[in-house]
């Protein structure tokens, strides 16, 4: 009886601190379900001519064991157009850094990201494959009344 009554407060525990660490990374319910769908999934697309008969590779999405786009490929019909590989925060599951391959497979570009509080983008920094700074986007939200 006391086990039972200990198993089920660590799982009322677990569940909240889970819901914690989910709130935390602004993970909607909707994202969850989408994620748990696509876990460890690769997806190919393949383009076809109007006549039909040919068909070709268009492009490679693959995702990890947590349902997150780890890589994206996309070809044309020389091969490879570009790939792009994503790496995120263990803790808050955000986006840290997306490396972009050109054709011949070589990094071309890195870009990292920094979030604000609210788990919104605030700011890209774009570097060369040398790993010099080019560039930085800054996010800036503007919310207007619907009326």
């Amino acid at each position: 009886m006391i086990a039972t009554k200990t198993a089920k407060l660590s799982a009322i525990v677990i569940g909240l601190m889970l819901c914690g660490t989910l709130a935390a990374q602004n993970i909607s319910p909707e994202t969850l379900a989408k994620r748990e769908k696509r876990k460890n999934l690769t997806v190919k697309e393949w383009n076809t001519a109007a006549k039909g008969g040919s068909k070709w590779l268009d492009h490679i999405t693959t995702y990890d064991d947590q349902g997150r786009k780890i890589e994206e490929i996309e070809y044309a019909n020389y091969g490879q157009k570009e790939r792009i590989t994503i790496e995120y925060d263990p803790e808050s599951g955000q986006v840290t850094k997306e490396v972009v391959y050109d054709d011949r497979n070589r990094p071309s570009r890195i870009r990292k990201y920094e979030y604000n509080a609210d788990g919104t983008k605030a700011k890209q920094y774009n570097y060369l494959p040398n790993g010099k700074l080019y560039s930085v986007k800054v996010f800036e939200y503007i919310f207007s009344d619907s009326k």
